[in-house]
């Protein structure tokens, strides 16, 4: 089918595809928007796995000072395999947009790797025990209660856990994502090391 060149421009612009991927996404997907933007992220999923075992030793420190005067300030360490890289309006883009989340957000690690096993394991000890608790689950098999801690686990992680995060500006989205299609589009293994997050007044 043809696919009129507005099409393609508006994809590019959702997912910052080139513009032969994009116009490849659209033919497959019989020009439906949606469906499109998913066969994109599935082929940036498949990049970003052939990529990931690779250096990434480059990149910024980047900061972010919100409210006036700040309240909130974030550093971000964000990693790419190159100075030239480093230095791309779309990566610097990147940062921009991870340090906004962290700021709005509050997540409380950068991967899953990164939650010390014991936090873990107090959490979902925490979620059994209310579960327990809940005339709601009485009589249900360990199997079943198992699945649902399961489930609280996952919700809890998708909210402590920035590259879980939904995107603050695009909920269809993780930062996971994000960092995803950048891979995709860049052509470089990029790696979320570290941040830290302060907020006035806050106790540590």
């Amino acid at each position: 089918m043809e696919i009129a060149i507005e099409s393609v421009r508006d994809l590019r612009e959702r997912t910052g595809a080139g513009v032969l991927d994009a116009k490849k996404a659209l033919e497959s997907a019989g020009g439906d928007m949606d469906q499109a933007i998913q066969i994109l992220r599935e082929k940036g999923l498949a990049t970003a796995a052939k990529k990931s075992s690779r250096e990434a030793n480059d990149g910024v420190v980047t900061s972010y000072i919100h409210g006036d005067p700040g309240r909130v300030g974030v550093l971000l360490e964000l990693n790419c395999e190159t100075d030239f890289v480093a230095r791309t309006d779309r990566f610097q883009t990147l940062a921009r947009e991870i340090v906004l989340q962290i700021a709005s957000m509050s997540p409380e690690w950068a991967s899953v790797d990164d939650i010390p096993p014991d936090v873990l394991e107090h959490e979902r000890a925490t979620l059994m025990a209310a579960a327990m608790q809940d005339g709601q689950n009485a009589g249900k098999p360990p199997e079943i209660l198992e699945k649902i801690i399961a489930g609280k686990v996952d919700k809890w992680l998708d909210d402590v856990v920035l590259i879980r995060q939904r995107f603050v500006k695009d909920n269809s989205r993780s930062i996971g994502d994000l960092i995803t299609e950048a891979i995709a589009e860049i052509g470089e293994n990029i790696v979320l090391r570290r941040f830290a997050r302060f907020e006035l007044g806050e106790r540590v």
